[in-house]
């Protein structure tokens, strides 16, 4: 039997987040890889610390990428985030079988978010409090388009969280999967650069004010 691979293609969002500055991995989380993540919390799980440590081993490959310091340790932050060096700004993601991170230097981008989930149907029971009317319409009906619109909000959370402290719930965020934008009750907008394909994954990309967008 095959081994399985150590990552998944992400060949296309890497090239649409290139525009951005923006970079993107994914690792399969191992035996072995809690021994990368220092948590400091005696009760965790090992099968968290194993996924956080495969998120930071793909978060430093990033960091080497950026020229930044490729041995950050990346510890927690008090709201669980990662703290990344200084000038970065960037994500970490896991569902059970992958680790993503997301990241780039400050300056275009003030915040970003990665969220992964498996390309299944989002469960039922959750659909009402994930999904605004309008989200629904837009799906409609797709368990799987609205299961991408639950790792863009969570993606989202992700690159507004750290910058100012907000615990947005799912109803303060509103999700154009098709126009590929967030906006926040509050009138603040992110870009969403969703990718469907072995996993469904979202980037929310926060770009500083006044700064065009590609073209």
């Amino acid at each position: 039997m095959a081994a399985a691979r150590d990552d998944f293609d992400l060949t296309a969002l890497r090239a649409e987040l290139a525009a951005y500055g923006a970079l993107v991995t994914a690792r399969r989380i191992r035996l072995g890889d809690e021994a990368a993540f220092a948590d400091p919390r005696p009760e965790a799980r090992v099968e968290r610390r194993r996924a956080s440590g495969a998120a930071r081993i793909a978060a430093r490959a990033l960091l080497d990428e950026l020229g930044a310091d490729g041995s950050a340790p990346l510890p927690r932050s008090p709201s669980g985030a990662p703290l990344w060096p200084a000038g970065i700004v960037g994500s970490l993601a896991h569902d059970e079988a992958f680790a993503l991170a997301a990241a780039a230097r400050r300056g275009r981008l003030v915040g970003l978010g990665v969220d992964v989930e498996p390309a299944e149907a989002l469960p039922e029971e959750v659909i009402d409090m994930v999904l605004s009317g309008a989200e629904r319409r837009a799906t409609g009906g797709d368990g799987v388009a609205q299961r991408l619109v639950f790792v863009a909000k969570e993606a989202v959370y992700k690159a507004i969280n750290p910058l100012d402290g907000s615990w947005l719930d799912f109803a303060d965020i509103e999700v154009g999967l098709a126009e590929g934008t967030a906006t926040l009750r509050d009138g603040r907008r992110l870009r969403i650069i969703p990718f469907a394909g072995e996993r469904l994954v979202a980037v929310a990309l926060m770009e500083a004010a006044g700064v065009d967008p590609p073209s």
